[in-house]
């Protein structure tokens, strides 16, 4: 595997380390834009890329927000014109965790590895 490519997954210690930090789907603890229905889709959790891996997303705990299958989509998607607001709260979150956070030291640079 590419150094690159190994750079921007997450591995499994860090998809727990997520998963304890964010106790589940961070959308769903807020209620945000949920479902009427019963949706599969928010059973299963997924890791999220704050910076997507295509622009150079690292696969570290400081670019990564644990969402359930439903919330990942609307955010990847954003054909309910949610992206934005989504990113704002990941934004937020992400700043309640991390003293001095911020998406610029979330991209791969060659010149690191």
């Amino acid at each position: 595997m590419q150094k690159r490519t190994k750079a921007l997954q997450f591995d499994g210690k860090t998809k727990r380390r997520m998963l304890e930090r964010d106790n589940g789907c961070i959308f769903c603890q807020m209620g945000y834009h949920m479902p009427l229905g019963e949706e599969f889709g928010l059973r299963i959790l997924d890791p999220m890329h704050i910076v997507n891996k295509s622009q150079g997303g690292l696969g570290i705990e400081q670019n990564g927000v644990t969402g359930c299958r439903y919330h990942h989509s609307l955010l990847d998607n954003g054909n309910k014109g949610l992206r934005g607001e989504m990113q704002d709260i990941i934004d937020g979150y992400m700043k309640q965790h991390y003293e001095g956070w911020t998406r610029e030291v979330l991209k791969y640079h060659k010149a690191d590895t």
